[in-house]
């Protein structure tokens, strides 16, 4: 969900790594401004076709044997169950929490795991949802005002891309331990990277509701 900064890299290691399904979902088309970290659009893409068909284009050339669907769609509350029907595993790759709660329903609602990860300037976070761990309301229990313009050095969309490819590709697998209940945090810029704990935040309103609790 998201095919930009975090979901450029995603993709392409998921891809890479032969994963044989790959739904892509956004409705945008690339602007100048993403090329520093959105990676699969280039200067031909400007303007000229959607995140998704630009991104289809390279991870099928990039491995033939993985189907990429293309849907450059707004996913709403109303479409979601449509537009990752059969998916085992949804990539938040998004910046904007709102769009982060309509996942976070869908995946509660349907038991389907959730790799997050976000960025800002150097900085980022990685972690895993699965039943019955923190959920992303849990992580954002407020919307905050959002900036109009978001910073990020594309390094740094790049890194914690990759390394959700690497929580997906665990979760395929069953080899390693994913990130749940617990969340990598990094910065670029001093190299400080640590893991904490993090729990469910109490009287949830949206995991909760999904546990009985």
């Amino acid at each position: 969900m998201g095919v930009g900064g975090l979901g450029s890299p995603a993709s392409t290691y998921l891809a890479a790594a032969g994963v044989g399904r790959l739904v892509l979902a956004d409705p945008q088309v690339p602007e100048p401004s993403n090329l520093n970290r959105q990676v699969l659009h280039w200067t031909e893409d400007v303007g000229a076709r959607r995140k998704v068909d630009s991104a289809a284009m390279k991870l099928t050339a990039l491995n033939p044997g993985t189907e990429v669907l293309a849907k450059a769609v707004t996913v709403t509350r109303e479409n979601i169950a449509d537009v990752f029907d059969g998916c085992d595993i949804i990539m938040d790759c998004l910046d904007s929490i709102p769009a982060r709660m309509v996942l976070n329903e869908h995946a509660l609602r349907t038991g389907t795991p959730v790799v997050h990860a976000a960025v800002e300037g150097w900085h980022g976070q990685v972690t895993v949802m699965m039943p019955g761990t923190p959920c992303l309301a849990c992580i954002f229990p407020r919307v905050p005002a959002r900036a109009a313009v978001i910073p990020i050095i594309g390094a740094t969309a790049g890194t914690f891309g990759c390394l959700q490819a690497g929580e997906a590709i665990k979760l395929i697998t069953g080899i390693g331990q994913p990130l749940t209940s617990k969340m990598l945090i990094g910065d670029l810029s001093s190299q400080f990277w640590d893991v904490v704990e993090i729990g469910r935040a109490k009287e949830c309103p949206a995991c909760s509701a999904h546990s009985g609790r």
